[in-house]
């Protein structure tokens, strides 16, 4: 069964849903490569590692301001 985490948990008051699925994409190639450089197998997938990892708030997203 897939977890589905709240967006709303994993979002900042700034941060936009755009950024938070780059950020995830991104995390998720990281863990991925990671993995394959250890050789290693994962039990998940790492998309869901790093959705995890988004709600337990272990990254933040730096978005740039628009008005700068």
């Amino acid at each position: 069964m897939m977890r589905r985490p709240s967006v709303d948990d994993m979002l900042a008051n700034r941060t936009t849903r755009y950024s938070l699925v780059i950020a995830v994409a991104k995390r998720a190639r990281e863990i991925s490569a990671d993995v394959k450089k250890k050789e290693q197998t994962l039990d998940e997938k790492p998309v869901l590692l790093a959705i995890e990892e988004f709600k337990k708030h272990k990254f933040n997203i730096l978005e740039p301001d628009i008005n700068e």
